[in-house]
This record gives structure tokens, C-alpha cells and sequence, in this order.
């Protein structure tokens, strides 16, 4: 608090005080100006005691003049008076001492006017109003660290309508019963996102965001796409810290379990990419497959000997299926989700007594391990929509079909041949209607076979490097993704 000759600047502050409710921008700024070199130009004065702030009640002008003029001497009062009656200030004549004093006057003059105003509780992230003067006299930058409210719920709006919305090209097919399935014979578009391999690619299961596209790199990433018509690359996630193995979506289309070599398997949601579950395996993840009746039960095989149950509520193990073996490749839950079906890399001197393992769910027994018989590995298996039967991609470079019921026996009489797998974990697939077999090549093809009687039906030439995926669209007709070890995806129609 500033004094004038042992006295208070009540009446100064009260001058203040009148001139801040003038209508007139100039002359306000004229009279504030010349306050502040009046009072900038005056010593201050007076014991310590008096520094304690005490608010003065509004007095008319004429009332502060006069005690403004009684309490300054002659010399101060023809300077005030002079400075008074001119309509612009000098700005050449302010003292040195302005800069100091400036910062420190609008506060005096608000908190001396009217405090009860200016102590009110401001909610948290509001921010208080700052009169006009106070900005212009002490600029304070403040930098807020979050974007505005609008942009955050802007960008949260878009998410939504990106995967809520049908897509254009998938609007026509909705509400009708799918037709034949078609063959695709020309290249749509070419997706090039990924740095490494592509081991998986998946269309969501839901019909009307059937158009989003999902794939899984050994680059440590799984990304979703717009399959149908721009092509754009939606969202990447990067939870993982090892090659992500495999990839599938929720029955409900909002959520993605990935299993990685980081020894985690995870469920990640679409929008947010915010991981909802990451559960420790304390093995490389294989192959990882969502329970058909229970989806918040999944099954995790990989690099070991073991076939563990997740429930993602818990977070706990709550079934372990163990067998003789070094590694799990895939896992294949069959109709009724009463039993599935792993396949292992194990391979006995005489015959693959363990290649292909059918476990009881509810028990965890062991329900047969006779079911393949020759010498080869299977790195895929598919089931088949309609039919009690499912099918074995082989190292043998063919595909075999075994019946879905126990004893699950092998048709003989039925292979599909023209490809080759060669060591590489090449996928394989049943149209919808269960009419058309797909498989990718490690010479780069996608081939395309007639179920019942095994003809390959067309053979695309899709990528150079070895193609490890196809995956027909369960709404478009004649509509197919595929994917390869040089890191690329495609779309065919």
C-alpha cells in the first residue's frame, strides 16, 4: 500500500475506482495513465505498521480531490492538476520507476475497490475474469497444457461416426440374405502400412462395420483399415512390445484380442485404443482364440506345452490344457464349443500322434490325439460354416478335411492341392456359405477351391513375397483381402 505524506491513498484509490465505470475508452485510459505517473512520481512514506491493506468506501469525485489536494503539498497539487486537465499524457514524461509500479496498481485498485468480487471460488479449470486494465497492465501468458473442449469432443464425435457408420459400399448388401459366393479377380486397392510381415488379416464380424479391415505385423503393431472404399489406415496400436502373432475381433465388433511374442495376450478397444485386459502368458504367443459361447473367455497357445483358458473379468487362468509338445500353432474351437482342436509342431518317428490334439473344454481331458497321421505340421485349421467338418492347412502343401465328430475321422478321398506352404504359417478360409476354400501361397497366390469337389476355382497372382492370408468378406460378394510377408495388404473384388 502506497502513502502520501503519512496518509493512506484512500482517495486516490477512490478516484480510481470512479474513473473505471466511464463509459469512454480514451479518456479512461488518459486518466489511468495519469494516476499511475502521479503516483509513481510521489515517495512513499510512513511507519511499517500501516502496510496492511484496508479497503476504502466509494467517495464522489468531489470529496477525493479535495482530500487528494489537502493531503499533498503545493508543488504536488499544480503537477496533479496539470496532468489532470490533459487530455493525452506525455508519454515521454513517465518515470523510470513506472515498470515497477504498473504491475502492482490494478491489483491494488480492484482489491481496494470492491474485494468481496474478486474472492469468490473459482471451479477447477474455470478461469476467473480479469478486468480489462489488469490484462493490459500486468500480460500474463498462461499456456493451457489441454486442447479446447470442443476439439477433444470434436475428435471423440469423429471416432464414433468412423466405426459406428456403415460404410457406403456396405450399405446396399444390409438387410438381405447373402448371395453365391464370387471369386474376386481384380485388385481393389493396395494397403502398405506395416514394416514387417503381415501374419493375419480379418474382416469385423459385425455386417455394418463389416468395411473395417484388421491386420497383424510382425512389426510389433495391429491396425485397422477401411477395406471397403478410401482405403485409409484408421488406427494403429502399439500396446505390444514383440511381433504380433495373431489378431481377431469381439463377437460385438468393439473389441480386438492380439496374441504377441512379447509373451502377453491383449484386448484392446477399437475407439480408444486403450488396452481393457493385458494378461501375462509367460510363453510367445502363438494363436489366440475367443470362446464361441463365453467371449469373455479366450485360449492362448504358443511356445509351450501348455493351452491356457484366460477369463478376462478375473484375469486368471481357469483351465489348463497340457501335452507333450514344444509349441501350439493353432487352436480350433468346433461346433457347440463342447471341444476343440489344437495343432502342435510335434511329430513322432513313425507318425504325428500329437500334431492335432482334440481337448474336452470342461474337463481339460485329453479326447484324442489320433486324428492326423501323417508326417506333416499344420499351421491352420478352419472350420466350416455349415457342415460338421473342418479343414488343415498341411506343410504337405495341401489341405485335408476331417470330420467334426468324434472320432473325427480324415477324408481321404478329399484334398485340395495347387498351393504351397513351405514351412511359412500360410492361413486358410471357408467362404460363408461354406461353397468357396481360400488359401494363401508361399509363392505369393491367393487360390481359390471349390469345397465339394476340390478344383481350384481361380488363382490370383497377388504379391511377390509369400502371401500368408486370405480372407473372403463376409458381406460383399466376390470381395477378398490378403496379405504377405513383405509388410503389404490388398484388397480384391
Amino acid at each position: 500500500m502506497q502513502f502520501i505524506d503519512g496518509l493512506p491513498d484512500c482517495g486516490f484509490l477512490g478516484m480510481s475506482s470512479l474513473v473505471s465505470y466511464e463509459d469512454s475508452e480514451s479518456e479512461d485510459e488518459s486518466v489511468d495513465r495519469v494516476t499511475l505517473e502521479s503516483s509513481a512520481s510521489v515517495q512513499t512514506q510512513g511507519s511499517p505498521q500501516h502496510e496492511t491493506h484496508v479497503p476504502c468506501r466509494h467517495s464522489g469525485p468531489e470529496q477525493t480531490l479535495l482530500e487528494f489536494n489537502e493531503s499533498v503539498s503545493e508543488h504536488q497539487r499544480r503537477c496533479f492538476n496539470r496532468k489532470w486537465n490533459r487530455i493525452a499524457p506525455d508519454k515521454q514524461s513517465t518515470p523510470q520507476s513506472l515498470p515497477v509500479t504498473l504491475p502492482q496498481m490494478p491489483q491494488r485498485l480492484s482489491d481496494g475497490w470492491n474485494p468481496s468480487k474478486r474472492h469468490h471460488a473459482v471451479p477447477a479449470g474455470v478461469r476467473p475474469y480479469i478486468p480489462k486494465r489488469q490484462r493490459q497492465a500486468t500480460p500474463v501468458e498462461t499456456v493451457d497444457p489441454q486442447p479446447p473442449l470442443e476439439q477433444v469432443s470434436g475428435n471423440k464425435t469423429q471416432e464414433r461416426q468412423i466405426l459406428s457408420d456403415a460404410s457406403e459400399a456396405v450399405k446396399p448388401y444390409l438387410g438381405h440374405k447373402p448371395g453365391a459366393a464370387g471369386i474376386p479377380r481384380r485388385l481393389q486397392m493396395s494397403l502398405g502400412g506395416h514394416q514387417g510381415p503381415v501374419n493375419t488379416v480379418q474382416w469385423c464380424p459385425v455386417p455394418h462395420l463389416s468395411h473395417l479391415l484388421l491386420s497383424a505385423s510382425m512389426d510389433k503393431t495391429f491396425k485397422v483399415w477401411d477395406g471397403a472404399e478410401s482405403g485409409r489406415c484408421l488406427r494403429v496400436y502399439t500396446c505390444h512390445s514383440g511381433a504380433v502373432r495373431d489378431a481377431c475381433w469381439t463377437p460385438c465388433g468393439r473389441h480386438l484380442l492380439t496374441g504377441s511374442f512379447d509373451d502377453t495376450a491383449a484386448i484392446t478397444d477399437v475407439e480408444t485404443g486403450q488396452q481393457i485386459v493385458k494378461l501375462d502368458n509367460q510363453f510367445k504367443v502363438m494363436c489366440a482364440v475367443l470362446h464361441p459361447s463365453h467371449p469373455d473367455v479366450f485360449l492362448c497357445g504358443g511356445h509351450s506345452s501348455a493351452v491356457k483358458a484366460w477369463d478376462s473379468r478375473s484375469c486368471k487362468v481357469v483351465k489348463v490344457y497340457k501335452a507333450g509338445v514344444q509349441q501350439t500353432l493353432d487352436i480350433l474351437f468346433l461346433r457347440g464349443a463342447v471341444d476343440f482342436i489344437a495343432s502342435s509342431d510335434c511329430v513322432s518317428r513313425d507318425s504325428a500322434d500329437r500334431t492335432l490334439i482334440a481337448w474336452d473344454y470342461e474337463t481339460t481331458a485329453k479326447v484324442s490325439n489320433q486324428i492326423y497321421h501323417e508326417r506333416y505340421t499344420c499351421p491352420s485349421l478352419a472350420l466350416h460354416p455349415l457342415e460338421d467338418c473342418f479343414v488343415a492347412q498341411t506343410n504337405g502343401n495341401y489341405m485335408a478335411v476331417f470330420s467334426s465328430q468324434q472320432p473325427y475321422r480324415m477324408n481321404k478321398r478329399r484334398r485340395y492341392e495347387g498351393h504351397k506352404v513351405e514351412g511359412y504359417a500360410v492361413q486358410c478360409e471357408f467362404s460363408r456359405d461354406g461353397a468357396v476354400l481360400a488359401s494363401g501361397s508361399s509363392t505369393g497366390s491367393a487360390h481359390f477351391y471349390d469345397y465339394h469337389s476340390g478344383h481350384v476355382l481361380h488363382t490370383l497372382r497377388a504379391h511377390s513375397q509369400p502371401c500368408l492370408c486370405v480372407c473372403q468378406h463376409p458381406v460383399l460378394p466376390a470381395t477378398a483381402a490378403t496379405c504377405d510377408w513383405a509388410g503389404e495388404v490388398k484388397v480384391w473384388h
